[in-house]
């Protein structure tokens, strides 16, 4: 089998690993506008990863948990939050540098930067990004919301991502213009941009990322299709 990524429209994501384990990431589903809707209901969720505690990542984390039982890992603070405010019980909460694994997916908290606080304004930890290791397959690297910054570098010393999964939209996160430099200083050969197209604000696109980027493949699923990897 191959590691199949389906982009849900804004950042978030599905990913489905060799193993078979189906790992949704950032699901903001209903309430998205850029989600089709035959993914707003997903069939199987196995676990759920989040970067930060902003609604349109943490998105049907709660909901989606408490029907399948899927495992969520979250920064520490947040994972607090979704266990002591929400209620859910399989939750791991590691923090930046931190790995868990989860029935075989090793997933590492890296730096990030954003800012990170639920829609009632609770503190939510910092925002992190997210290397997701299959253990057979490419690692992907979820930057989450962040601008670009010089200990990319350090993501790809430490942790060798195949493919990078960046914010392009400009506004609350990079443009096309810092995540041109981001994919410099990863060293990947892959890209798949998010967080563009959802609102008018976050105006970015592939094209221009493309055209920055040019010994990069920039993957360009649209909402709702499947890339294998």
């Amino acid at each position: 089998m191959t590691t199949t990524l389906t982009w849900l429209g804004h950042a978030a994501f599905r990913v489905d690993t060799p193993g078979g384990k189906r790992i949704y990431v950032d699901p903001f589903l209903n309430g998205n506008p850029k989600c089709p809707e035959s993914e707003v209901e997903p069939e199987r969720v196995d676990a759920i990863l989040i970067t930060h505690g902003h609604g349109d990542h943490v998105g049907d984390t709660v909901a989606l948990a408490g029907k399948f039982g899927a495992t969520v890992v979250a920064p520490v603070e947040l994972a607090d939050w979704l266990q002591g405010k929400q209620g859910l019980e399989n939750v791991l909460d590691p923090n930046k540098g931190g790995t868990v694994d989860v029935d075989g997916v090793r997933v590492t908290l890296t730096h990030a930067q954003h800012s990170s606080s639920n829609n009632d304004g609770d503190y939510t930890g910092e925002p992190c990004g997210l290397v997701v290791d299959p253990g057979d397959g490419p690692k992907l690297y979820f930057a989450g919301d962040t601008n670009v910054f010089g200990d990319m570098a350090l993501v790809a010393r430490l942790y060798s991502p195949d493919v990078a999964v960046l914010p392009i939209g400009g506004h609350y996160t990079m443009d096309p213009r810092e995540a041109a430099v981001a994919l410099e200083l990863l060293g990947v050969s892959r890209c798949v941009p998010c967080h563009y197209g959802t609102f008018p604000v976050l105006t970015g696109t592939p094209a221009e990322l493309r055209e920055l980027a040019p010994g990069v493949e920039i993957l360009e699923p649209q909402p709702g299709e499947s890339i294998e990897l």
